[in-house]
Order: C-alpha cells, then structure tokens, then sequence
C-alpha cells in the first residue's frame, strides 16, 4: 500500500507534535530539583511564561495535566458553599460544574446550545440578578465544540466587579492572543500537550492580584494543588512538591522557539492554519460545527446523518497515516475535530485535508459532495 509510506501524522486536538528541538533537550540527562541547575533552568522560565500569559505575575507550574489546573484554580479561589457562574457550551464546560461539585462550590450553570459561544451580556445579567456569585468559570476554546468564547469581552463585564474570570485556556494559550492582565482576566491556565508543543505532564496556571487576594481569604484543603505555597516555592526557584524537570527544560526550548519566532508571528501562522482548514471543509461541501467564533486550533466539522466519524477516522488513520479526533458525547459519531495547533504546518494541514476527502466513503459518506470531495473519493 503506497499510502503506508506517509509518515504518521497526530493532528488531535493534544496530545501534539513535537519538535525535535524539545525532544532532544528532553532526553538530556536527570537534574535534581533542588540543586542549583534546576533553579537556573526555572529562572529562564519566568519572562517567557510571563510574556506568554500577559501578566506581571508569577506563571505557576504544576504537574499534572490541565484538568489540575483547573481544580486548583476552583479549591484556591472559592470557599466551599460560594457560587460561581459556569459558562456550560460544552464537555468542558460541564467539567468546571464536576469540580465544583466534588470541592463543595455550588455552580451556576449558564448553559449554552454546543456550537454557539456565550452571550456577555447574559453574563452580565446573571451576575447582576446573584450579587453572591464570585466567579466565572469558562473555556476560552472549547476544545470539544471548536467555538472560542469572547474572553476579552466577558473581561469588561467581570472587571468592574467583585466575581473573578477564571479562564481554561488550555487549548488556547500561545495558539491564540489571551494577554490577561490586559483583558483583566483573573486566572488562566493551560496544559502542555498542546499549543506549548509537550508532552502531558505539565500545566501552567497565573492569578492576578485581585485573585491573590482572594485566595489568601480562603482556608487552604488541598494538600497538593495550594498556589499560595507554590508561590512561595516559586520565589526560591522551585516547586512545592517533586518538578516535572524533564517538562519544565522542555518548556524552555519551547518558549526559545516562541521567541525567535515572535509571539505575533506564531498567531498569525495559527490564523491562517485555521483558515484553512475551515476553506477546506467548506470545499468539501460539509458543515463547520463552529460558526464565526471559532476556535484557532481546531476545526469541528460535523458530518452529514447516517455517516460514523469512528469509523472514517479509523480509515484515515490506517491508510494515510492522519490521526484526528471523533466528537465527544452525542457527537462521537457525527463529528471530526481536526486538530492544527502546536508544531504544525502547512503540509500537515494539506495532509488532513486529503485524508479527510479520501476517507469520506469509508465512514459512509452518502455520495459526493463538492468538487474537492470529488476528488478525494477519487484517490
């Protein structure tokens, strides 16, 4: 089969690429992680991480994957029985309700049709009409939809007030702009294993000094993820517990390659990645899931009735060597998220788009549709 001589290509939405710039500083050998050649490494950390995130505050790093993050920033930010305004659009966001369910903070749940991305100004009213509610909680890409909620807009409407925006931006930082001090954003956070070109392991989480204030208020019960004490550790260029040093040196290459490359520049090649991708899927004559709030590191597309994603996905795999991703839920059968964040380029890209075309028919694909389809088929 001439299609096996591809090289295999993983275009999810994380785990990633890597480049081989980080995974040779990776495979150097073990430092302790509290000797001295650990701290320099987390001393060539902090301006990148703060460049990164748009804040003049320490960039935290955890080890764990995003999903500790984001439990981090609930159990230090909000005292059990507080509220806080959940922005549900999708997977993740119903995981911010689970995590406030299990620490004891009663969610809000502002629900929102999967596909479409919140309304500020229903966020807005819903804060007006609960003066207890002190936090909102969103995705700025949700991973699972491929929308992009307006986070710099739901900034203007938390600023002014005491609720703290608490943002998962773990498929969106260094994939698009999310500068939080600027867009008064109180928490982001993200994970390794996607636009920051990791593998899992790592995530990375900021407050800013509105939220610092807020968590020295609250009384500490998570042994592990307690930001006030990774502060502390964080000054002496170090981490509370055992570092993921392998990570961490890894992030370092990484954030080297961000800035050789400029941070503007790495969003405008992720813009146009994005672009397409989406002119890709609308040549094909399918629908794009997300409308005109995309998100910038993948692309939904969902497939017409009676098509199974599982099984064209299974066929893109195994013949042109194209991992992506099905939908989750009630879209695993009907959706495709092609992912094209991190160490990706255009010849990946180009690649996904082929093995989508070509395995349309293998996931039951109910006659042609579009003349790049058409030609796919043909392949």
């Amino acid at each position: 089969n001439p299609f096996m001589l591809h090289k295999p290509r993983l275009l999810t939405p994380g785990p990633t690429p890597l480049p081989e710039r980080v995974r040779f500083v990776m495979a150097q050998d073990m430092i302790h992680h509290r000797k001295p050649a650990f701290k320099a490494v987390m001393a060539g950390l902090k301006d990148g991480m703060a460049e990164l995130f748009g804040t003049t505050q320490p960039v935290l790093p955890l080890c764990a994957s995003g999903t500790g993050a984001m439990v981090a920033a609930v159990n230090n930010l909000f005292a059990p029985g507080e509220k806080v305004l959940v922005i549900e659009g999708g997977k993740f966001g119903e995981r911010w309700t689970d995590i406030c369910n299990n620490g004891g903070v009663i969610p809000v749940q502002l629900k929102v049709e999967w596909g479409k991305v919140v309304d500020p100004l229903d966020i807005e009213a819903a804060l007006d009409a609960d003066k207890d509610i002190r936090g909102v909680l969103v995705q700025y890409s949700e991973t699972s939809t491929g929308v992009q909620h307006p986070v710099r807009a739901i900034g203007r409407v938390t600023s002014s007030r005491q609720a703290l925006l608490v943002v998962d931006g773990i498929s969106a930082v260094s994939i698009s702009p999310c500068p939080m001090d600027a867009w008064g954003v109180d928490c982001l956070l993200t994970g390794s294993q996607k636009g920051l070109m990791l593998p899992p392991g790592l995530a990375l989480i900021a407050l800013s000094e509105k939220a610092w204030q807020k968590a020295e208020k609250v009384p500490s019960r998570d042994f592990y993820f307690n930001l006030l004490k990774e502060r502390e550790s964080n000054l002496k260029g170090q981490t509370s517990f055992t570092s993921p040093v392998s990570l961490l040196v890894g992030l370092g290459e990484s954030l080297r390659m961000f800035a050789e490359t400029g941070l503007e520049n790495l969003y405008r090649k992720q813009w146009a990645m994005t672009m397409m991708a989406r002119a890709s899927v609308e040549a094909m004559g399918l629908e794009l899931f997300a409308g005109d709030n995309f998100a910038w590191g993948l692309t939904s597309v969902l497939l017409p009735s009676g098509m199974d994603s599982v099984q064209l996905l299974a066929f893109a795999s195994e013949r042109y060597g194209v991992v992506m991703a099905a939908g989750q839920d009630a879209y695993k059968n009907r959706m495709v998220r092609r992912g094209h964040m991190g160490w990706v380029d255009s010849g990946d890209a180009a690649v996904s788009i082929h093995a989508l075309a070509g395995s349309y028919p293998a996931g039951g694909g109910p006659g042609r549709r579009g003349p790049c389809l058409e030609r796919g088929q043909a392949a």
